[in-house]
């Protein structure tokens, strides 16, 4: 009973006006203007360069990460490969019985003959100084002093060349004494 006559219609509610909207001219030209042309805004142009320019920024750091993974599966991968290489070819040398200068070393031990190596040239630099060796920087000295006065006739020193060559024949021999 009083359900329907509180209920409303639907809930539409029309108003009708008397008088007609009307637009200017130059407003429905700048409205189809904008509407007919695809080229956007100044505005509208730069957001969304800086939005194309940040997706690219994004996608590029993603590529470089991936690369970066996929270099380093390929470095660990090599490296395998490498390692079980090297212990094949050991086995197969100590199989055959092969050793001394021709056998296949592993890099560990090829590593340690390089610090060998390196602490020899090493010990063979800090004797390389001449100051530490009188005779051969002497030797050195008295043959400089020749050719500088003997400029046009440097055949007279020959006398200083000798010893010269003796002095460094010497310091090898010394030299390789202290390698063995």
């Amino acid at each position: 009973m009083g359900v329907s006559q509180s209920k409303s219609n639907s809930g539409e509610i029309v108003f009708r006006s008397e008088t007609p909207v009307q637009f200017s001219p130059d407003v429905v030209e700048q409205l189809s203007e904008r509407q007919a042309s695809t080229i956007p805004t100044p505005e509208r142009q730069s957001t969304l360069d800086e939005h194309i320019r940040t997706r690219i920024q994004d996608e590029v750091k993603q590529l470089r990460k991936a690369e970066e993974e996929v270099q380093e599966e390929i470095r660990v991968a090599l490296e395998k490969e490498n390692l079980d290489r090297e212990k094949a070819m050991a086995g197969q040398a100590s199989e055959e019985g092969r050793a001394g200068a021709g056998s296949v070393k592993s890099s560990t031990a090829l590593l340690g003959d390089l610090e060998e190596i390196r602490s020899k040239i090493d010990r063979f630099q800090i004797r390389k100084n001449l100051a530490s060796y009188p005779g051969l920087k002497a030797s050195q000295d008295a043959l400089v002093s020749c050719y500088k006065s003997h400029a046009t006739s440097s055949l007279d020193c020959w006398m200083e060349v000798v010893n010269f060559k003796n002095s460094v024949a010497q310091l090898e021999k010394d030299y390789f004494k202290t390698l063995q």
